[in-house]
């Protein structure tokens, strides 16, 4: 059965090419070309064609960036026009790293994906197989993961999942291993400079300007495109008032932008779609633990499910989820029950 192993250039895809190596498996290495193809990939396909030969893996580079484009950058500008915030990174592992490369690493013989993401695939009763946080606590990608379906992840093998970070550098240097990109990725790796305002401009077609309002519809001054802002925002506003004000809201309607104090900024639940069970919900317990941002802790809430939508209550304050980002689930010891897409936040 051979497996074949997603290489990016980075440290951590490196160690787990070698790492796969050293158990036995018989495997194959693909790259995608996420982006246009150009001079600026070519060390790197160099280097890895390198490093695959002196571990004796056949090397596949291949150019998806077409397929790339259509699933997750057109998505990514489409969404900031509708007034949402995304998460490309959480859309490209079901429709790309799970979705398009898996399925073209299938076609050159491979029936499984090994990747260097930091989680781990566990038995939890009464669950079957689950996808649970990485050893690593400052780099568990669970929360990026929670839309790929769980019959996907099953096919895959995680190597990093039991180690830090920390240790990656020492791990690729005692092989006498250097990757062709010995830095670590920038946040979108799309967007140059992570200034997805400037890429959108240059895309196009993106909604100017229009009021900022507070709850009561008092204008308080004009904002330059919904799209440039995200809730729980404070910098950046332009706006002089007697107290300090956040984003609350983006009235898309009205294309007006809605803020108010920090006290407003707490919201009692939220609603998300695009609804992807790992579990059975029948099986899931009352409360469950949900984390609608990256860097934030996973805290306890109710839920329901009602035509396909999970609507959760949190147990205690919360900030108001951004529609857009993520709403990943997890059991009280980190396996993830499923995830969605953050639709709109509770007000009561």
């Amino acid at each position: 059965m051979k497996t074949a192993v997603a290489v990016s250039g980075g440290m951590d895809s490196l160690l787990t090419l070698a790492l796969m190596r050293e158990s036995g498996h018989d495997l194959l290495a693909v790259h995608g070309h996420f982006l246009k193809p150009g001079a600026d990939r070519e060390p790197v396909v160099a280097g890895l064609d390198r490093a695959c030969r002196e571990l004796g893996v056949p090397f596949h580079a291949l150019d998806l960036h077409r397929e790339f484009e259509r699933e997750v950058v057109a998505p990514f500008a489409a969404d900031y026009r509708a007034g949402l915030t995304p998460n490309p990174c959480a859309v490209c592992n079901p429709r790309m790293k799970f979705g398009v490369l898996l399925d073209a690493a299938r076609g050159l013989g491979a029936t499984r994906l090994a990747t260097g993401h930091y989680v781990r695939m566990e038995e939890r009763e009464p669950y079957g197989t689950l996808l649970v946080r990485g050893v690593d606590s400052l780099k568990d990608q669970s929360y990026f993961l929670s839309l790929v379906p769980v019959e996907r992840l099953r096919l895959a093998y995680f190597p990093l999942g039991g180690m830090c970070k920390r240790d990656v550098p020492a791990a690729l240097a005692k092989r006498g291993l250097e990757p062709p990109l010995p830095g670590e990725s920038q946040e979108i790796c799309f967007v140059p400079g992570d200034d997805y305002q400037t890429f959108l401009v240059r895309r196009g077609r993106m909604p100017g300007g229009g009021p900022i309002v507070l709850e009561d519809g008092t204008r308080v001054g004009r904002h330059k495109g919904l799209w440039r802002h995200t809730q729980g925002q404070r910098r950046g506003l332009g706006v002089a008032w007697t107290q300090p004000l956040y984003v609350l809201d983006k009235d898309v309607a009205r294309n007006a932008l809605v803020v108010g104090p920090r006290e407003s900024l707490d919201s009692p639940g939220c609603v998300a779609g695009q609804v992807n069970c790992m579990a059975d919900p029948a099986l899931w317990p009352e409360v469950v633990m949900l984390q609608t941002r990256y860097r934030q802790q996973a805290r306890p809430a109710r839920w329901a499910m009602s035509g396909g939508r999970l609507r959760f209550h949190f147990l205690e304050p919360h900030g108001r989820p951004t529609p857009g980002q993520v709403a990943a689930v997890y059991t009280q010891d980190g396996a993830v029950l499923g995830g969605g897409v953050i639709e709109e936040s509770l007000r009561d």
